[in-house]
């Protein structure tokens, strides 16, 4: 069995987990996961990740605003936000989960922008690694970053070209791969994974959404990671534990983690 591994994106903070969570985390042990990283994006339940977090040792929180959840911050007066960001970073290992997204739900693109780049200033003061979201937003998200000089961050469930992806690589991103790439009709997107220089990725669920192929339509969870394992290692024709250690050490070394 794979041992060794780190999820590198899991709302394990999420409703959904909350009837069962304690035996979800058995799964995960189980099936090998060490550590799970954890990504605030509502700054509604910053306080509900940051309990979560300090209940487990091998949960690594981090705290920022998703560009769906910015209406709370925007409406708000004065920057009693940031300082609440700044006080729960205290105790993260990453800002995020911020960045760009051009789906119905989203805020307004110019709030969009106005918040990545403040919480971008923040990460750089701060000298934390940003955890970078983009949906259908990858060239515009890459544009924004291009005079972030010393960046370090992943660009989680990646799903741009391999254009795109040297970009980030440039910039200085990881790639966050996950259930995405299990799915057979992904070939854009496998295609790039097979050719991803070694160490330049990481491996996440997204739980509880991004199910894997051998779980869609159900809700995902930190255990099926090994999916994405499997399916990485297929493609890059290798096998699963130097896979499970590659990427781990590159999560230990963004995210700065203790042996767990």
């Amino acid at each position: 069995m794979v041992q060794g591994i780190i999820d590198s994106h899991c709302h394990f903070d999420a409703p959904a987990f909350a009837p069962d969570r304690a035996q979800v985390w058995n799964r995960a042990v189980a099936a090998g996961v060490d550590a799970l990283i954890l990504p605030g994006y509502d700054p509604r339940h910053w306080q509900r990740l940051a309990q979560l977090a300090a209940t487990n040792t091998s949960w690594f929180a981090a705290f920022g605003a998703h560009p769906c959840y910015l209406a709370d911050l925007y409406r708000s007066p004065g920057q009693s936000w940031e300082q609440r960001l700044r006080r729960y970073l205290r105790s993260a290992v990453a800002l995020g989960e911020i960045g760009l997204d051009r789906g119905p739900d989203a805020s307004p693109w110019a709030i969009q922008l106005d918040f990545l780049h403040r919480q971008l200033d923040l990460a750089e003061e701060l000298g934390l690694p940003v955890i970078l979201h983009a949906r259908r937003s990858t060239e515009d998200l890459l544009q924004n970053l291009r005079h972030r000089f010393g960046l370090r961050g992943v660009l989680h469930s990646f799903s741009g070209s391999w254009v795109q992806a040297q970009k980030a690589l440039d910039i200085g991103l990881y790639i966050g791969l996950g259930g995405a790439l299990t799915h057979p009709r992904a070939q854009r997107l496998r295609a790039l994974a097979a050719r991803l220089p070694e160490g330049s990725f990481l491996v996440e669920t997204d739980a509880p959404w991004q199910a894997p192929a051998d779980g869609l339509g159900q809700r995902n969870e930190p255990a099926r990671i090994v999916s994405v394992l499997a399916t990485l290692a297929a493609l890059r024709d290798t096998d699963m534990d130097s896979l499970a250690a590659i990427t781990a050490a590159a999560t230990r070394s963004l995210f700065s983690l203790p042996d767990v």
